[in-house]
């Protein structure tokens, strides 16, 4: 069976997550313990205890999500279900570090410390207020990225995750990402809204963070991943380390091109799809885009038992 992992990013979040991982299988509570010890804080705490609103703060959910797909993957592997059971590994935004991880690209340690900065870079980049990003659902990417250049008036209005078929999300200037909800209404959207985020991600007005992931990344070991990785920038897979040092960067500031790495692996012949972490998003995704790929979503401690004994035929 040809097989991938994939891991969610932002948004996944929930006050708890990983907590009965920790519980059930000690692998998954040592990485939980090593993320609080590379950030010199409990992560970990705030991750199972603590508020939903600090939790969401960007600097805070891409280490806690990373760390909660680390420790699912680690009991996982527990019960023979490791990484050599995957063919390629893919990661929606801050997901393509816990692939990395996954893979043995990127320490776990090193993986924390690129988040906590990668979060805060992004959040620092534009002043809270003046971006906006937006989902925009029921038109494919030509249309809104046509809808987007239109909104743009001299901002920065663009696609900035083409997720599915029928889900696209615009960043940018906030007034102009609120024409865009707009245009699309008077479009035909299904449905186009401002999503609660607290930056406009992946568009040139993440330029600032691209620098300062470029500068951490120059100093971080970064080893070719033993499953090639499915880079979000190219939608194609890439294993040689330098490459995807420069695609981390790039990714900062370029679209997530989600849905043609899901169509991409199909063409590969990937029949399954597991998603490893906090929540089901990229299974919807997947489901919307390619109904011939099987998918499941591991998160639990019941989900890792019932890989346990599990043969490829």
């Amino acid at each position: 069976m040809k097989r991938a992992f994939v891991f969610p990013g932002q948004g996944a979040q929930a006050v708890g997550m990983g907590r009965a991982l920790a519980e059930a299988y000690p692998e998954a509570r040592a990485v939980f313990e090593e993320v609080d010890a590379a950030l010199g804080e409990k992560l970990s705490a705030l991750i199972w205890e603590g508020d939903i609103a600090e939790l969401t703060l960007t600097a805070n959910a891409q280490p806690a999500l990373m760390a909660t797909s680390i420790a699912a993957m680690r009991a996982m592997a527990s019960v023979g279900f490791g990484i050599e059971r995957a063919r390629f590994v893919a990661g929606h935004s801050l997901g393509e570090y816990s692939a990395l991880c996954a893979a043995e690209a990127l320490g776990l340690a090193d993986a924390a410390r690129l988040l906590r900065l990668r979060g805060r870079a992004m959040q620092e980049a534009v002043p809270v207020g003046e971006g906006a990003m937006a989902v925009v659902l029921g038109l494919d990417l030509a249309s809104v990225e046509a809808l987007a250049a239109e909104a743009a008036a001299g901002e920065i209005c663009a696609a900035a995750n083409d997720n599915d078929p029928a889900q696209v999300v615009v960043s940018g200037h906030a007034a102009a990402v609120g024409r865009a909800v707009e245009i699309a209404k008077a479009k035909g959207a299904k449905r186009a809204m401002l999503l609660p985020v607290s930056a406009p991600f992946h568009c040139a007005l993440m330029a600032p963070a691209a620098e300062a992931m470029a500068e951490a990344l120059a100093g971080v070991d970064l080893r070719a991943p033993i499953v090639p990785l499915v880079s979000n920038v190219r939608a194609e897979a890439v294993s040689d380390p330098d490459e995807i040092r420069r695609l981390l960067v790039e990714q900062v500031t370029g679209r997530v091109r989600w849905r043609e790495s899901v169509a991409w692996m199909a063409a590969q012949g990937v029949t399954e799809i597991v998603e490893i972490g906090a929540g089901k998003a990229l299974s919807g995704m997947v489901k919307r885009i390619d109904r011939a790929i099987a998918v499941r979503a591991v998160g639990t401690p019941a989900d890792v038992a019932a890989l346990e004994g599990e043969t490829d035929v």
